[in-house]
């Protein structure tokens, strides 16, 4: 292949659902802000392209609108803002018929990197991009950004890889999941590989256990049908879990280098044991007070769709044989919160007579809110009395790291930059995505097999209780839920 020269990260970035809810939330608001940080050079440019028939300054102003609601105040300036939304540009386009691709064709430029965000149903993917390269649009050195749901099973999700194959490279696509773009989550490769401290600890020998928890306070209101489609298990685990289950798991790759990281997440999922139905909790918020259930919100009124599930799940291989990893996720329980705790065993030989304040020493990285990591170590008690034990976190958050917490990328600034500088480190390889629904599958297909029922639980609680015996026969218990 001929090589050839690019100004270093100018780039076109098309955004196909450009008036869709995810860009007006995240996508541009994440792109001014980066612009704001100087990460947009002067010639590139956004093209939103959507059904809509707008003007390019008719969707300007929904660019405003979107940068007013939900970039930060403190980041609005009216300046910057005039000057981001002058690299606007607009094209009403059919995604599975003929309008609008002749023009996306025209605008297109040579020597600059071509990026496609395919901000829209799955279902669209591969008319999108059969269409970019029937017109030419796409070039062998463009890249293509592809959301979640990747497929609702391993035969779907290998019908998407096969799509997409047919017209871009493996090296081309960036299979997008958010959470790989937290600042905590990256923080945890650094934490494990850079850190003489930890790594040595990190396996079986000294790690009791792991808790991965996604908790959400909101239900799924007008997403009913969407989610009877999906559940807590497609939504949640075989994605975002999954991912940060890899990361905590993986073996050191030889490099920091997109295809080591993603070889050793690989193994990870590959070496997941099957989970028997005894190691399943799945639950269904039910009505409570003045609050909806999930049932209000399904098309089906004897839906069995759970919104909240936990696991215990065993990795198969010597650096954590033995070491359960508790996941759970769910929705309208008590708190928003999303963080992973690793729990170390406790000393060989205990030296104090009073043991009874003594607690495991636990490391636990907040993914939100208030993104950041503690370390939970044991001292003396204060005062006189004899060795009393008292345990105490060593915490570090990010907003009091830097000077201003705001100046903290979003997720997908990350992401997106990323794309435009070619890095797939944080992004899901296609047999990787393949290998997640490998095991996800007879998970589902199991209780759906049995007939099972998802329990229900109060809204505002932590969830069925059941999932509380699901640790408790361990003798260990869930960390509490906590904003």
């Amino acid at each position: 292949m001929v090589s050839r020269v690019i100004p270093v990260d100018v780039f076109d970035l098309v955004i196909f659902g450009g008036t869709g809810d995810l860009a007006r939330r995240k996508i541009l608001p994440g792109l001014y802000r980066r612009f704001m940080a100087g990460q947009m050079p002067a010639d590139s440019r956004i093209i939103g392209a959507a059904r809509a028939d707008l003007t390019d300054d008719a969707f300007r102003d929904q660019v405003r609108a979107a940068i007013a609601e939900f970039a930060p105040k403190a980041r609005q300036d009216a300046a910057v803002i005039d000057a981001f939304v002058a690299r606007i540009h607009y094209v009403a386009i059919d995604a599975t018929g003929t309008s609008g691709w002749a023009k996306l064709t025209g605008m297109m430029r040579d020597n600059v990197v071509r990026a496609f965000y395919f901000s829209v149903a799955p279902s669209l993917f591969g008319d999108i991009a059969s269409r970019l390269h029937d017109h030419a649009i796409a070039d062998p050195w463009s890249r293509i950004v592809v959301e979640k749901p990747f497929g609702r099973d391993l035969a779907s999700a290998r019908a998407l890889n096969e799509v997409l194959a047919r017209h871009f490279t493996e090296a081309q696509i960036y299979r997008i999941d958010h959470y790989l773009g937290k600042e905590t989550v990256q923080n945890l490769m650094a934490v494990r590989f850079a850190n003489i401290l930890f790594e040595p600890l990190w396996k079986a020998e000294y790690i009791d256990h792991v808790q991965i928890t996604v908790a959400e306070t909101v239900g799924v209101n007008g997403r009913g049908a969407y989610y009877d489609t999906s559940g807590a298990m497609r939504d949640m685990v075989q994605n975002h879990m999954m991912q940060l289950l890899c990361l905590i798991a993986m073996e050191p790759p030889y490099h920091f280098d997109p295809d080591a990281v993603r070889d050793e997440k690989l193994k990870v999922i590959r070496a997941l044991k099957p989970v028997p139905p005894e190691n399943i909790v799945r639950g269904q918020y039910a009505a409570g007070g003045n609050e909806s259930g999930y049932l209000d919100h399904s098309e089906n009124p004897a839906s069995r769709t759970e919104s909240y599930i936990a696991l215990k799940v065993h990795v198969s291989n010597w650096r954590w044989q033995g070491v359960p990893f508790y996941l759970r996720t769910g929705k309208r329980l008590r708190a928003r919160a999303s963080e992973i705790a690793i729990t170390f065993k406790q000393p060989p030989h205990a030296i104090f007579d009073d043991a009874k304040g003594w607690h495991e020493n636990v490391l636990v990285i907040r993914l939100q809110p208030n993104e950041g990591m503690n370390l939970m170590v044991m001292i003396k008690e204060p005062g006189p009395g004899g060795m009393r034990l008292m345990q105490v976190p060593l915490d570090m958050s990010f907003a009091d790291a830097i000077d201003d917490g705001e100046d903290v990328p979003d997720a997908y600034e990350r992401l997106i930059m990323d794309v435009i500088r070619g890095n797939q480190t944080l992004f899901m390889r296609g047999d990787e995505v393949e290998a997640a629904w490998a095991w996800t599958d007879p998970i589902i297909e199991g209780w759906e097999t049995r007939g099972d029922r998802p329990q229900t639980y109060d809204p505002g609680s932590s969830g069925p209780e059941d999932a509380l015996m699901l640790m408790h026969r361990d003798g260990r218990r869930w960390r509490e839920i906590k904003e």
